[in-house]
């Protein structure tokens, strides 16, 4: 069963909405960071590429939370926490040309850089609230 209330999956699974993500430094500070993501087999699923602050925090067992405005009404939003379960190169590739898909409408990830290596995050949801 989903810990996301149904009437948020639309922010997740319809809508080009970004989340702003965030995850906490070696420090103990939070960094936030706008990103794009797609929610698969109950998992939010975000890419970076590797040497990135994100790569250096999302780490496995890593909690996170995001919180998902809706594009059309940025008063209704969910909060999600969670924890990360993978991270992977195999296929972040292939994930972020999907992702240049939904909210640029790119078959290809337009902003790669030479030498640059992808990796995938799934995050497990864990809880979830939301408004509007």
């Amino acid at each position: 069963m989903s810990v996301i209330p149904d009437k948020y999956l639309d922010l997740l699974t319809a809508k080009p909405a970004f989340a702003n993500l965030a995850t906490v430094m070696k420090d103990g500070s939070p960094q936030v960071t706008p990103i794009w993501f797609d929610y698969a087999a109950g998992k939010i699923r975000v890419n970076t590429a590797r040497g990135r602050v994100k790569s250096r925090t999302l780490k496995p067992g890593a909690r996170v939370a995001l919180a998902i405005l809706d594009p059309q009404n940025p008063y209704r939003y969910v909060q999600v926490r969670g924890r990360v379960l993978t991270a992977t190169e195999q296929g972040a590739a292939a994930h972020i040309d999907s992702l240049a898909k939904k909210y640029l409408g790119k078959d290809k990830y337009p902003f790669a850089q030479p030498g640059e290596v992808r990796v995938m995050y799934e995050i497990e949801p864990t809880s979830a609230a939301g408004n509007g």
